[in-house]
């Protein structure tokens, strides 16, 4: 017991003699950091707005003004330091030593970032583009350095590994994705006036379908029973199923109201006495 109360009082002791001897410095450093901690923010927000201005998109500038933000406040910390005797140069060189191990030991993590990092850099797609990989296709909400997130018509949020988005084929369909389909109608009835009804149906769409993107109608084929039409479009991805769906019965309805009859197979039955 007594033993234990000798190191508690050597211990205060020692922080006793640093507050005095180093009270004016630590009162600096402090000054300093709170200084340079506010400088530092009002420097990244400043940066940010220029980004914006510029039009750069959100995830560059994220990085660019984490970057700026990050490395300000490492440098207001180690005049800090210095301010009270500290030197990193010790803690530089352990930490480049535990950098190596870490990095072995992390390869597939590390990997991540550096993926990311191509991703903000070389900007194969932007938050808001819908893109496809491996399969996976989903409207672009995040993009980090680790993983990509990505979200789907259904409410489903992805989160892709960036190792695993670099050196795959990406399909960028940006804000739009294409529908195919298909429509047969009878041989009676006039394929050019079908055509401009459902030229009438796709323009009514005015803020679920792309204007800048044509749509692409004509006669695909011409079938046993039916000429089949076929359009092509662009649809908003975050509504492309719902958007389908309701052109095809709007399709439809149109026909039956024009007079143009989607046909079907018919079958005469004899029946023998």
């Amino acid at each position: 017991m007594e033993q234990e109360l000798q190191n508690l009082q050597k211990f205060y002791n020692i922080i006793i003699e640093f507050f005095v001897n180093y009270s004016f410095q630590l009162i600096g450093a402090i000054i300093i950091f709170v200084i340079g901690w506010f400088l530092a923010n009002k420097i990244s927000n400043a940066v940010r707005r220029l980004c914006e201005k510029n039009e750069l998109d959100i995830t560059l500038t994220k990085f660019v003004v984490n970057i700026v933000k990050f490395g300000l406040i490492i440098g207001i910390t180690i005049i800090a330091l210095g301010k009270i005797g500290i030197t990193l140069t010790p803690f530089i060189a352990g930490i480049g030593a535990a950098s190596l191990g870490a990095g072995l030991a992390l390869q597939g993590t590390l990997s991540n970032y550096g993926a990311g990092l191509s991703i903000i850099i070389g900007r194969p797609f932007i938050v808001g583009n819908t893109i496809t990989v491996e399969g996976i296709s989903g409207v672009v909400e995040e993009i980090r350095l680790a993983n990509t997130i990505l979200s789907t018509e259904d409410g489903e949020i992805i989160t892709i590994p960036n190792k695993h988005i670099i050196g795959e084929v990406i399909v960028n369909s940006f804000e739009y994705k294409v529908v195919e389909s298909v429509v047969g109608i009878d041989y009676k009835c006039d394929p050019t006036k079908a055509i401009s009804v459902i030229k009438e149906v796709l323009n009514s769409f005015e803020n679920e379908i792309s204007k800048e993107l044509k749509a692409q109608i004509g006669i695909k084929e011409f079938g046993d029973f039916s000429i089949n039409i076929e359009l092509r479009y662009w649809s908003l991805t975050k509504s492309y199923f719902e958007t389908q769906y309701r052109v095809n019965l709007a399709i439809y309805e149109a026909f039956k109201q024009n007079d143009i009859n989607i046909p079907f197979p018919t079958y005469n039955l004899i029946k023998k006495d």
